[in-house]
This record gives C-alpha cells, structure tokens and sequence, in this order.
C-alpha cells in the first residue's frame, strides 16, 4: 500500500510543529507506522543545512537561501519522503515546498516561475496528499516571537524578519490554499492547542478513512 503524505505549514508562531507532535502520537496510538519529518533538518545532510540556513548571525544571500532548501528537499525527497512513502508509511512534514513558495517567492521576491521550477526540480513532482495550513496574524506571530525569546529560546533568522516580511509570507499561504482547497486545509492558530488538535483530527481521520488507512480499534 501506498503511503501518505501530510504537510503541515504557517508562518512562524503558528502551532503547526505541536500539531506534528500531537498527531503523530494519536496515529501510534492507533498502530500506524508514522514517520515525523521536518524542512529544513529532515535528514543528516538537512540538520547540517538547517544550522547554517536558520542562524540569526549567518548572513545568507536570498539566492544562495533558495538554493540551499532545493538541496535540503532534494535529500529528503530521496532519501526519507520517497522510501517511507513506498513502504506505505504515514509521513508527517514539518513544511515541505509550499514553504518555499510563501518564504523565498513571496517574502524573498523572486519570480513565481524561478521559484515553481527549483521546487520542481527539488521535488522530482512529489506533493503532499494534505496540507494543513495554521493560520496567525502576523502581530500574534511577533508576540509569540518575543515571549519565546524571553524565555531564552534562540532566535533564528526568520524570526527576525519585518511584519511586512511575514505578512507577504502569511498571504502567500493563504493564495495557495484558495488555489487548491481539496489539498490544502486552513485552521485557526489562534485558539487553544487542544481546539486545534480538535480540528487536525477532524480533518485527519476522514482523510485516512477515505483511503482505506484508518485503522479500527479491535474489541478487548
């Protein structure tokens, strides 16, 4: 059986890297052999790549920014999505390639072609079956930023961005999912972490059922 492929995406502060978590120990629960991934870092070359693409003192050209997540996905297409895919495993991607169109396209400015053919050829034409989008205004995200960083949490190099930065980022995200609403799913990162694991769940589940991959529990 083929696997699945499940995304989760949102500006900075959103939630989504909880909602991986949560999700992920429900689908254990259920049996299901799930694979928690994340972009940058999903790999040893990723987590290498990672360090130096989100360090708050490293100074990283846009283009050399773009190119370096294309060869972090390029691994981890190869080397994790695709193998755990075709063992019929559940993944579950902290960002994947609509990162790159919200970060890079629109925060960054390049080109929507430039940008369609690097994740193209990053991603060899691997999608996501379902993207969950967590969704925050920009103001509750640079608040999140700053209470993190107050509790001594680093910051990296996207944290520091400007408002207007984010805000291109949160529109791209948002024109993305009106572009494909039967992939792409929104969710409210505003409400409380046991209402928005509500949610993923309630999304999740059909999504799994309509598959054939939904495990029932067996009666004790």
């Amino acid at each position: 059986m083929t696997g699945a492929f499940i995304t989760f995406e949102g500006i900075d502060g959103s939630g989504k890297s909880t909602q991986v978590r949560m999700l992920a120990s429900v689908l254990r629960l259920r049996g299901m052999d799930v694979v928690q991934t994340r972009e940058p870092g999903g790999t040893p070359l990723g987590a290498r790549l990672r360090e130096a693409l989100l360090d708050a003192q490293e100074q990283v050209d846009p283009l050399a920014e773009l190119l370096l997540y294309a060869a972090d996905r390029a691994q981890h297409v190869r080397a994790l999505l695709l193998p755990a895919l075709a063992e019929g495993r559940i993944v579950l991607s902290d960002r994947y390639a609509d990162a790159t169109v919200a970060y890079q396209g629109a925060g960054r400015g390049f080109e929507p072609s430039l940008v369609a053919e690097v994740v193209a050829l990053a991603t060899g034409g691997l999608q996501p079956d379902l993207t969950l989008l967590f969704d925050l205004p920009v103001a509750a995200s640079s608040e999140r930023s700053r209470l993190r960083a107050g509790n001594g949490e680093p910051s990296d190099r996207l944290d520091l961005e400007t408002d207007h930065f984010h805000t291109r980022v949160r529109d791209a995200y948002l024109k993305l999912a009106a572009a494909e609403p039967e992939r792409v799913h929104i969710i409210d990162g505003s409400i409380s972490v046991e209402e928005i694991h509500a949610h993923v769940l309630d999304i999740v589940i059909p999504f799994l059922e309509n598959r054939g991959q939904w495990p029932e529990m067996k009666e004790r």
